[in-house]
């Protein structure tokens, strides 16, 4: 079952490439659908005017041959057949007078023709090889025109009568000017066409892209929010679609009030989470704060105790050191949490020079001391290099890192620590070859309270907010922090801006 123009159009719709936008589909369908009309209309006119000049050229058999005056044999009523002719002015051997140049006079004897004449272009009739018009001979004695191909001569409009005595007389008229006529008509509606498809294309897309206007200003309002810092801090989600684009009597209209809409719905939804946050944040602040008194006092005391002039059993001895070191670790925990709160608040870093390579020899020294029985390596540039920032917190990045790296591998380990000069600013770096990190995990090592897997032996215990306050710090410095791990090396990259790039 062959397809309907609608749906070849549907299809060939659907077959657009998917990353042509909507004003090229738009643009693309309405030129697809004049040219259907296009060539519609112009094949509706094409076979139409060939029939009328058909017509014409029978008219002009007709005209061209009346015996004794009477109408030619074509004209009889339906069923009756035609009556032999042996009219001497029927029986002449060139064309009737009035026809064109180029038609043929024939007379067919015996089923073959026996003369044929064809007049030319200036007039007089010549004799023609009657092989050359043999297909006249085919021809039905019925009075009506038929076409006949005569080869290299063209299409010809005849009509046969017979005569008396068995003979038949063929007279025929070359179609070629009427062919000629159709080609140029086609031509011309070729052009036409053309032309009017690329106007109307151009046209076409101006009013689209006019009528989408709107819709792009509302993409345009999408794309800002979507580049808005959303995930994290406060955030004033003031960006909405103008009035202009939210009439509800249109299409774009009702996209853009229900932007709006949903905007106001995320904008709600994110003062409550920021409001719920900064509870929390201040929570933990104020909790953090108030407990390092009595954390200090519960070590003091636990550590006089234990020093006193009075000897203590040794069970209560075991016990005051256990609080002493449960003290120190919440003391420890304690102050990470108010160190991220802090930062979580936005407050200041104090801003100086910071010498790097000292830092990271001081850091490294303290990792050598604290775990004697890892492999230690520096590489560092020969010359100093200078980030603005807060040296405390940074020396606190680099001795966090070296403290993961030493907890969270065996003995043997060697860790490497780097500093380079890159483009824009700083990178340090600490790598390992210990067992890695699992990949399932390494998306959420920053993330605060996070545990490495079992996988990853480890000494000590972790509070899980090492890495978390070195993204926090690194941060601050509007710098980065990644990782990459495999089993055999893992390594930390941390990106600092240079001098010419100052903190606010």
């Amino acid at each position: 079952m062959s397809s309907s123009p609608r749906s070849d159009l549907i299809g060939r719709w659907r077959r657009v490439p998917t990353g042509w936008s909507l004003r090229r589909r738009l643009v693309l369908a309405v030129v697809a659908l004049l040219a259907l009309v296009s060539v519609g209309i112009g094949g509706l006119t094409t076979v139409a005017l060939r029939q009328f000049l058909v017509e014409q050229v029978d008219n002009q058999l007709a005209q061209g041959d009346r015996p004794r005056g009477g109408p030619f044999p074509w004209n009889r009523p339906r069923g009756e057949a035609p009556k032999p002719d042996s009219s001497p002015w029927q029986l002449r051997p060139d064309p009737p007078p009035g026809f064109p140049a180029e038609s043929i006079s024939a007379r067919v004897a015996g089923g073959a023709v026996a003369s044929a004449r064809i007049r030319t272009p200036s007039g007089p009739a010549e004799a023609v090889a009657a092989d050359q018009v043999a297909a006249l001979a085919t021809l039905p004695t019925d009075g009506r025109p038929h076409t006949v191909d005569l080869g290299d001569r063209g299409d010809y409009r005849a009509v046969a009568r017979p005569l008396t005595g068995g003979d038949v007389l063929v007279f025929a008229i070359p179609l070629a000017g009427v062919q000629e006529l159709v080609r140029q008509m086609v031509a011309a509606q070729a052009a036409i066409a053309t032309a009017g498809l690329l106007v109307a294309g151009g046209l076409g897309l101006l009013i689209v892209r006019a009528t989408l206007r709107p819709l792009n200003r509302v993409a345009a309002t999408a794309a800002r929010v979507a580049e808005l810092p959303l995930d994290r801090g406060e955030v004033a989600l003031s960006v909405r679609v103008p009035e202009a684009d939210t009439d509800p009597r249109t299409e774009v209209g009702q996209v853009g009030a229900a932007l709006n809409r949903m905007l106001g719905h995320v904008a709600d939804a994110l003062a409550a989470r920021q409001a719920s946050e900064t509870r929390v944040r201040q929570f933990v602040a104020d909790a953090s704060h108030e407990l390092r008194t009595p954390l200090a006092a519960i070590r003091g005391y636990a550590e006089l105790a234990r020093r006193g002039r009075d000897q203590v059993p040794p069970d209560v001895a075991h016990a005051l050191r256990r609080v002493e070191s449960a003290s120190t670790r919440m003391t420890g925990l304690v102050d990470d949490l108010l160190l991220l709160a802090r930062l979580d608040s936005g407050r200041p870093l104090a801003v100086e020079p910071v010498e790097l390579t000292a830092l990271i020899l001081d850091a490294v020294s303290d990792a050598h001391a604290a775990g004697p029985q890892h492999r230690w390596q520096l590489d560092l540039p020969d010359e100093a290099l200078q980030v603005p920032g807060d040296a405390t917190r940074l020396h606190q990045v680099v001795a966090n890192l070296l403290a993961n790296a030493r907890v969270h591998t065996p003995p043997g380990t060697t860790v490497t620590t780097r500093l380079a000069a890159v483009t824009d600013g700083v990178e340090i770096s600490v790598a390992d070859d210990g067992p890695g990190i699992p990949p399932q995990l390494q998306d959420e090592v920053f993330e605060r309270f996070a545990r490495a897997d079992s996988s990853r032996s480890r000494e000590h215990g972790s509070t899980g907010l090492g890495l978390a306050i070195v993204a926090a710090v690194v941060e601050a410095h509007r710098g980065s922090v990644q990782v990459r791990s495999r089993p055999g090396h893992t390594v930390f990259t941390v990106r600092l801006p240079g001098a010419g790039h100052p903190l606010p």
